[in-house]
């Protein structure tokens, strides 16, 4: 089928000119599909018949669509966020379909994504973020492993991916720098500080060698209770458990340490461009969403402090 052969195409041109991920390049085949089974429901297999109506009508059915949990909760619409990805998807396709000639027109050039709300990230403070650090006690393999990830996640703003995936060769000159491999495989250097230091010496001195003595050998810094490469899951699991431990009633996830760890470098002054390279965002737009956090707290504050700011 000459529409299926397309989406291949697209598919093909993405994974060797763009080089994007696994996951990435699973998002976009998922995306497609819904799109092409949409088109069989309507008789439509030829994509020079695919017009900007029948796009934008795809659109619409997108925002009826129901997704299930798989938990027993009741489904929900789709979220407005996975509209605009799977609309992008959309017109990234037809936009290759007429760079490449297999359409004399660009059908979705006209299909606009719907807005998105501006969502700040989440952070907690500085306070808080004492007390979730300080609350992994004890010198146990464990504990030892836990402190030294938490203590890793804040000090250099990981993702979750990106401290799990550490190896031991990643940590370098006795703990002050490592090497983070974030999206699209992109390496960067970033430096981390004292409470991280000890930490992770620590675990490596004390805990990681028998750790790994239980499982196949690895060269995986973090691991879990029987020696093999720690998972996302198993380290969102330390999070919140450590979360209730220090009895935080805010929500907290791995991407909490990211969120606070860029938040709080903006609050003590550091630039956003440099905020910008330790987080690994290849745009500063992405960066600067953080500025909008902390000028939220000065505004707060000087609300309440200012004596005609009411």
């Amino acid at each position: 089928m000459a529409f299926e052969r397309q989406v291949e195409d697209y598919l093909r041109h993405l994974t060797i000119e763009r080089g994007l991920s696994i996951n990435t390049m699973a998002a976009y085949r998922r995306d497609l599909a819904r799109y092409s089974a949409w088109l069989d429901e309507q008789g439509t297999e030829d994509a020079r018949l695919i017009t900007p109506t029948q796009i934008g009508a795809f659109a619409g059915s997108l925002r009826s669509v129901e997704r299930g949990h798989g938990d027993g909760r009741a489904p929900e619409p789709l979220a407005a966020s996975s509209v605009a990805r799977i609309l992008s998807s959309v017109r990234g396709f037809h936009r290759h379909l007429a760079d490449e000639g297999e359409v004399e027109v660009d059908a979705a050039r006209e299909v606009k994504p719907p807005k998105l709300a501006s969502r700040l990230p989440k952070a907690i403070t500085v306070e808080q973020m004492s007390m979730l650090l300080g609350a992994v006690t004890g010198d146990d393999l464990l504990a030892l492993r836990d402190r030294a990830l938490l203590e890793m996640l804040y000090a250099t703003g990981a993702r979750v991916s990106e401290a799990t995936g550490l190896n031991v060769d990643d940590v370098m000159d006795d703990a002050e720098i490592v090497r983070l491999v974030g999206k699209g495989s992109k390496q960067r250097v970033v430096p981390v500080g004292s409470y991280a230091q000890k930490a992770v010496d620590a675990y490596l001195v004390r805990a990681r060698p028998l750790l790994s003595a239980r499982g196949r050998a690895t060269p995986a810094l973090f691991l879990g209770q029987r020696g093999q490469r720690l998972s996302r899951q198993g380290a969102w699991l330390i999070i919140q458990a450590t979360a209730r431990r220090a009895g935080l009633e805010a929500h907290v996830s791995p991407h909490t340490f990211r969120h606070s760890f860029a938040t709080h470098l903006l609050q003590g002054g550091a630039d956003v461009r440099v905020v910008q390279e330790l987080l690994g965002h290849s745009s500063v737009k992405t960066t600067q969403l953080y500025t909008l956090v902390t000028a939220d707290t000065l505004r707060d504050m000087y609300v309440t402090a200012h004596p005609r700011a009411r």
